[in-house]
């Protein structure tokens, strides 16, 4: 690998040099850095290149770690919810799960623009904002990305200043959590920074709990006047219960169980640890031009087990009993990400060009096992057993719903081991020219060869695949006037036939190519004052799916279509007032003319802030979900609309030390927000109280 890596960064730095010594222009490259206004871009992250939100075709949102501190937001879920265009799934209970514009997706993370897709739950002390891009996004990102993704900007040592905090938390469930962050200057030269968090999980769900804990040390050197390094090391140990939701019956989650649990603390559980080294390097050329090389090596073991309600039988009324399902899955995921990326800004002509070039190195080798669950009275992987008569609490699964005793062991039925290599190489460019004052045009495009084999332990066969795809990217930026932008885009991206999380590849599949994900966008970006701005578009995204026809030849139709509007209205209305408003009407189809899953017929999210003096505020927040599918082409099966209301209130004691208090859902609304399938069904959280108070120093 490292054969590779070194002429390739060699090469890359050459054609930096070439670029800044030729032609480029006497404006500097333009350093933006201010939260919530635009992306970390310049830090390697999101869009990759110093860009203003005004100036991208293409709908985002941002939140800052004050907002996150705010609004009490504990995980991406949180976020999410209050994000228009994007809605979350179940994730079995065990992971972050996002619809991205009718997109399910387990995999589109990113952390400081480098790639995250293992299935876990992503905690949000180490954060300093997290940037939600929608709509197809292989240019930067590669494969996936085809609805969105979400991506993690990281808090980074700062070189001359002593700074920390520390934030404590506890609701009346039970939870508690604790966050310290504190930064310290070594050197004349370097700086430490640490974040720290641990959190003991509960709920409104019997049985539910859980810990998990986060340790990230980051350093930085500035090598010289012109080159600074930034080192990272995270350890991640996550511990939880996992909830697979309830039934339902009739085409709806059926209420009267919603205080009953399908598993039990001893068999539902999820376990994730991880060891997560960055390094990026970053180096001014000039005033023009600027070189960032990053590498990333992660080693992760997770593993999740469960039971969860297959099939209800209540539905004749005879019976009130259960028929229950389950696996246990092993992953271990090693990856190995290197990256280098160069931008310059020059001038040809009347033309300003802001240039990225950019490559990719990927190496990712993963081991996955699935055991089925097996009962001793069945002999198979289900069983039925009898609901609690007081409808809460968790099954008694030792005696099926006949009174035979049963003894359940997730050993002896392999379902599937394999084991993955996945190589992939990337080069990509983009310019975004400014033609005028008045006119931008964005051009780029990106190379993938995606390389997997996929080694089916169990079966004793091979399976392999190489994909060369590219990934266009183009827009239009209009602007009227200088806070004002009309924009056209168009863009495109692809994923594998071994799916994103690389777990299997039958013959069948090796032999079609990709998955294509096209998606049109027009949209306006109106920064109304300096503080507050609205953005509002509309997109029409189509997935075009390779299959085989009649004659054993290859075709191709049409999939998943969604079409749509998105609106946001964000930031200080006076100096007092602050609101965020977003807004979403989608409408999809599936290859088979029917309606898709997880697109709610519309979303709705207000929160807002009123500092009421100098020490108090308070907040409230709305979010609404339209009805939406349980399964693909199924109307009949759905979860049914909702509205949740929050509060908030903060009050500064001293300019260092702010006690808040969050309270969820007010109106202790019964809902249900997302459904993995038609029997597991999420049980939305009852009215709960957080208090919590944030010391700096």
């Amino acid at each position: 690998m490292m054969q590779i890596i070194k002429p390739l960064y060699k090469a890359l730095m050459f054609i930096t040099l070439v670029l800044t010594t030729n032609l480029y222009s006497d404006e500097p490259v333009e350093e933006i850095v201010v939260k919530g206004k635009v992306l970390y871009s310049d830090q390697v992250t999101a869009l990759k290149t110093p860009t203003a939100i005004i100036n991208v075709p293409q709908s985002l949102s941002i939140v800052t770690d004050e907002e996150i501190r705010k609004q009490g937001i504990r995980e991406l879920g949180d976020i999410v919810r209050y994000t228009p265009g994007v809605n979350t799934s179940q994730g079995e209970g065990h992971r972050d799960s996002v619809v991205f514009r009718g997109v399910r997706s387990t995999a589109d993370f990113y952390q400081d623009g480098a790639r995250d897709d293992v299935q876990y739950y992503r905690s949000l002390y180490n954060v300093d904002q997290v940037e939600v891009l929608r709509g197809p996004n292989a240019l930067l990102f590669g494969r996936g990305g085809t609805g969105g993704i979400i991506n993690r900007v990281s808090k980074k040592a700062q070189i001359g200043e002593t700074f920390g905090s520390f934030d404590i938390g506890a609701d009346d469930f039970g939870a508690f959590d604790f966050a310290a962050d504190y930064n310290t200057t070594t050197g004349d030269n370097t700086a430490l920074r640490i974040n720290i968090h641990s959190d003991q999980l509960e709920n409104h769900r019997d049985s539910y709990d859980g810990d998990r804990t986060g340790f990230n040390p980051t350093l930085r050197i500035q090598m010289s006047e012109a080159t600074t390094l930034d080192l990272s090391y995270e350890y991640v140990d996550h511990e939880r219960f996992i909830d697979r939701g309830i039934p339902t019956l009739n085409g709806k989650p059926y209420e009267p169980l919603k205080d009953v649990v399908f598993g039990t603390s001893a068999v539902n559980y999820q376990t994730a640890e991880a060891d997560i080294f960055r390094a990026t390097m970053t180096t001014d050329y000039s005033e023009t031009s600027k070189g960032i090389f990053s590498v990333t090596s992660s080693e992760f073991e997770k593993l999740y087990q469960n039971l969860y309600a297959q099939r209800y039988d209540a539905a004749d009324n005879t019976a009130n009993t259960v028929r229950v399902d389950g696996y246990k899955d092993p992953t271990e995921r090693e990856n190995l990400i290197v990256s280098a990326n160069l931008v310059n800004e020059l001038q040809i002509g009347n033309t300003t060009h802001t240039i990225l070039f950019g490559a990719e190195l990927i190496d990712t080798d993963n081991k996955n096992e699935r055991y089925d669950s097996y009962f001793s009275t069945t002999g198979t992987d289900r069983e039925v057993f009898n609901i609690p008569s007081s409808m809460s609490g968790t099954l008694d699964i030792s005696t099926n719903s006949a009174g035979v005793a049963t003894v359940l062991d997730f050993t002896s039925d392999l379902n599937r081991r394999t084991a993955s290599e996945i190589e992939v190489t990337s080069v990509y460019f983009q310019d975004q020219i400014e033609l005028s004052d008045n006119l931008l045009v964005l051009l780029g495009g990106r190379l993938d060869q995606f390389d997997i084999t996929v080694d089916d332990v169990k079966a004793g066969t091979s399976q392999s695949r190489e994909d060369d795809e590219f990934s266009p990217r183009a827009g239009v930026i209009f602007k009227p006037q200088e806070n004002v932008s009309l924009y056209y885009s168009y863009s495109e991206s692809f994923l594998p036939r071994s799916g994103e999380q690389y777990k299997k590849l039958t013959a069948s599949a090796a032999a079609l190519d990709p998955d294509v994900y096209e998606s049109s966008e027009i949209g306006v970006n109106w920064d109304i004052t300096p503080d507050l701005s609205l953005r509002a578009s509309y997109f029409d995204s189509e997935q075009t799916i390779a299959t085989r026809d009649e004659s054993g030849e290859g075709a191709e139709i049409v999939g998943l279509q969604v079409d749509g509007i998105e609106l946001e209205v964000k930031g200080q209305v006076s100096d007092q007032l602050y609101v965020s408003f977003g807004y979403s009407d989608m409408d999809g189809e599936t290859s088979s003319g029917g309606e898709p899953r997880e697109i709610p017929e519309n979303t709705m999210s207000l929160w807002t802030t009123y500092q009421v003096n100098d020490k108090f505020g308070y907040g409230l927040g709305v979010t609404r979900q339209g009805e939406s599918n349980i399964s693909n082409n199924k109307p009949g099966l759905v979860l049914p609309d909702y509205t949740r209301v929050d509060f908030a209130a903060f009050y500064d004691v001293s300019d260092d030390l702010t006690i808040r208090l969050n309270v969820e859902n007010i109106t202790d609304e019964v809902y249900f927000p997302h459904s993995h399938s038609t029997h597991q069904a999420s049980v939305g959280e009852e009215v709960n109280a957080r208090l919590s108070i944030t010391r700096r120093f």
